[in-house]
C-alpha cells in the first residue's frame, strides 16, 4: 500500500479526480520539461465527460505556463477508464513532450511514461488479515504499525486537521450561490445556525452542517481534504470537526484517528478503488463511511476487532451506490451523500461497539473490499461518474 500521506491531501475542489489530480500532473509536467508556449490535454472517459461540471479544463489551462487547447474526447485506448494526454510543443508548433496520464482517484496519478515515487509501496501487507497477523506476532498496536511506517505522518496529519478545520469555518460562515448552472444556495450557514436552535437533534444536526459546509466549499472549488476524495471530502472532515470544537479532544487523538481511518482507506483503495468513475460512489463515499467509522470506533476507545467491524459495516452498507452527479457538478446528490454518510459512519462504530457483545461477526472487512470491486466492476458506465444515467438523467428529463 502507498502511504497514508498520498491518501490525505489538501487540494482545490470540486473533484479530486477531475481538478487536483490534473493540476498535479500539469505542474509535475513543467517540473520535469520546463516550460513551453503551447500544450495541449486531450481528456477521456470521465474526464471528458463531466469535465465542464468540474473545471478540468480551467484548472489544467491555469496550471500550465503557456497556451492550452483543451479536448474532450471519448475514443480511449489505454487500459485505465480515467485520464488524459498532456502535450507541450513549442514556438513552432512542434510537439516536444507527451505524457499519458491516468488520473486513479483522490487526486493520486500513474503517468505511463515516468514512474512516480510517491506511488512507492510504503505498506507491504496486503490485506487486513496480513495486517493483523502482522500485529499478533510483532505484538503490536494499528498505530505502532502506521507511524513506524511513516514516523513523520503525526505533523502531517496535524496539518491535515488544520486544513479540515479551516474549510468548515469558511462553509459555516459563508452564504451565497454555487457556480454553475444549477445556481444552488449555499445552506452549511443556515443548517448550523439551526443546530444551535434544537435540543433534540442538536449533535445530528452540527455533524451534517459541518459535512455541507466542507462540501459546499469543495464545489465552490475551494481547497478541501480528499478523504479518500474530494467528492466525498465531508464525511471525515466534519467527524473531526466535530470532536475537534464541540468534543474538545485533544490533537493527539485526532491524528490517530485518521491515521486508523487511513489504514482501512489505503486497503480499499490498494484493494478495490476510490474513483467515482471506476467503482461508482460506493468507492467514494462508501470509503469515506468506512474510513469515518473505523475512526469513530476508535475515538470510542473500541480494540482492533470492533474498528474492523464497524468499518466493514460502514462499507456493506454502501454497497451499489452509484455516482450519478446532476450536470456533471459535485453538488446534487454528492452533498447530501456526505452528511448522511457521517452520520452512518458513526451508527456503524455504535452498532460495532454492542453487536461484538452479542456475537462474532462473520464478514471480514477484506471480504467486503472484494465485493466492492466486483460489484463495481458490474455499474454499468453510465451510473459511474459520468452524468448519463441515474438521478443524472432523470433531473435533465424533468428540466
Amino acid at each position: 500500500m502507498q502511504a497514508i500521506k498520498e491518501l490525505y491531501k489538501a487540494g482545490r475542489g470540486p473533484s479530486s479526480s477531475h481538478t487536483l489530480a490534473p493540476e498535479r500532473a500539469c505542474r509535475l509536467f513543467t517540473e520535469t520539461f520546463g516550460e513551453f508556449p503551447y500544450y495541449e490535454a486531450e481528456l477521456f472517459g470521465s474526464l471528458s465527460l463531466t469535465g465542464k461540471g468540474h473545471y478540468t479544463d480551467r484548472i489544467i489551462m491555469e496550471s500550465l505556463p503557456g497556451e492550452c487547447n483543451v479536448k474532450f474526447s471519448l475514443d480511449w485506448e489505454e487500459d485505465f477508464p480515467n485520464g488524459f494526454y498532456l502535450t507541450s510543443f513549442n514556438e513552432n508548433h512542434e510537439m516536444q513532450h507527451r505524457w499519458t496520464v491516468f488520473s486513479i482517484g483522490g487526486g493520486s496519478i500513474q503517468i505511463k511514461e515516468m514512474p512516480l515515487d510517491w506511488n512507492d509501496e510504503v505498506y507491504h501487507e496486503k490485506s487486513y488479515r496480513e495486517i493483523r497477523q502482522l500485529m499478533k506476532d510483532q505484538h503490536i498496536s494499528l498505530l505502532d504499525y502506521v507511524y513506524s511506517h511513516e514516523p513523520d505522518l503525526r505533523p502531517y496529519l496535524n496539518h491535515i486537521i488544520d486544513v479540515m478545520i479551516e474549510c468548515v469555518d469558511r462553509g459555516i460562515t459563508t452564504d451565497g450561490i454555487l457556480p454553475g448552472r444549477l445556481h444552488m444556495n449555499r445552506t452549511a450557514h443556515q443548517l448550523y445556525a439551526q443546530s444551535t436552535e434544537s435540543l433534540l437533534e442538536n449533535n445530528d444536526l452540527r455533524l451534517m452542517a459541518y459535512a455541507f459546509a466542507a462540501g459546499e466549499e469543495n464545489a465552490a472549488g475551494h481547497t478541501c481534504v480528499t478523504a479518500p476524495t474530494l467528492g466525498a471530502c465531508g464525511v471525515m472532515t466534519a467527524l473531526v470537526y466535530y470532536c475537534a470544537k464541540d468534543r474538545n479532544m485533544n490533537r493527539q487523538r485526532l491524528c490517530n484517528a485518521l491515521a486508523i481511518g487511513g489504514v482501512f482507506g489505503n486497503l480499499i483503495k490498494s484493494n478495490a478503488t476510490i474513483s467515482g468513475a471506476v467503482g461508482g460512489c460506493q468507492a467514494e463515499v462508501g470509503t469515506a463511511v468506512s474510513m469515518a467509522a473505523a475512526s469513530a470506533a476508535y475515538l470510542m476507545g473500541q480494540d482492533i476487532d470492533q474498528i474492523e467491524y464497524a468499518a466493514e459495516i460502514a462499507m456493506e452498507h454502501n454497497l451499489g451506490l452509484t455516482c450519478d452527479p446532476v450536470m456533471g457538478y459535485v453538488m446534487i446528490p454528492c452533498i447530501e451523500r456526505n452528511a448522511m454518510g457521517v452520520l452512518r459512519a458513526l451508527d456503524a462504530a455504535t452498532l460495532s461497539r454492542y453487536m461484538s457483545k452479542v456475537r462474532k461477526h462473520l464478514v471480514s472487512f477484506d471480504m467486503v473490499v472484494e465485493t466492492m470491486k466486483q460489484t463495481g466492476m458490474q455499474i454499468p458506465i453510465e451510473l459511474r461518474e459520468t452524468a448519463e444515467g441515474g438521478l443524472a438523467r432523470e433531473f435533465l428529463n424533468e428540466n
